[in-house]
């Protein structure tokens, strides 16, 4: 797809982030797995439930454009490398930590890009989804920071 317009960017945009939430489906019961802390566990557990939301306000949006969904992979395969690590539990869980903090990080940037050219694009509906996932997605990584530095890195030190 040659990008000519804001809208081919904004819809290139969707694309890629809607094929990262469907890897990262894919990744977090792993990754819910893989953690031995349970408030770990559970975070990864309900940022799963919120991942397929997300994918579905995407294909909202695509849809509403007559567009359909495509294709992020570098980001998701380090969660996947941190739960095959040889580590201690509570080092793996750091790890585990720290690679969907870089998930989430991806996330903000590309969703904070897509909500400020639909604004521009005038999509108010799109730019209130894409909102709503990125503040979502913020919320998620606060938690991860707390729990990092509260509970897991505390006791890999």
């Amino acid at each position: 797809m040659k990008l000519e317009t804001l809208k081919d960017l904004y819809i290139q945009e969707l694309k890629d982030l809607y094929s990262a939430e469907k890897q990262i489906i894919k990744a977090l019961p792993k990754m819910v797995k893989a953690a031995t802390n349970k408030q770990l566990a559970a975070g990864f557990k309900e940022h799963f439930e919120q991942t397929k939301e997300h994918a579905t306000r995407l294909e909202k949006i695509l849809t509403s454009h007559d567009e359909s969904t495509r294709g992020m992979e570098g980001v998701i395969k380090e969660g996947d490398e941190m739960i095959e690590e040889d580590a201690e539990d509570e080092v793996r869980d750091a790890g585990l930590i720290a690679a969907a903090q870089r998930v989430e990080h991806y996330e903000m940037a590309g969703y904070g890009c897509a909500r400020t050219y639909a604004e521009l694009l005038e999509d108010r509906h799109g730019a209130q989804l894409l909102q709503t996932t990125l503040t979502e997605e913020s919320d998620t990584d606060k938690k991860l920071t707390k729990l990092a530095k509260s509970v897991i890195n505390v006791a890999a030190k």
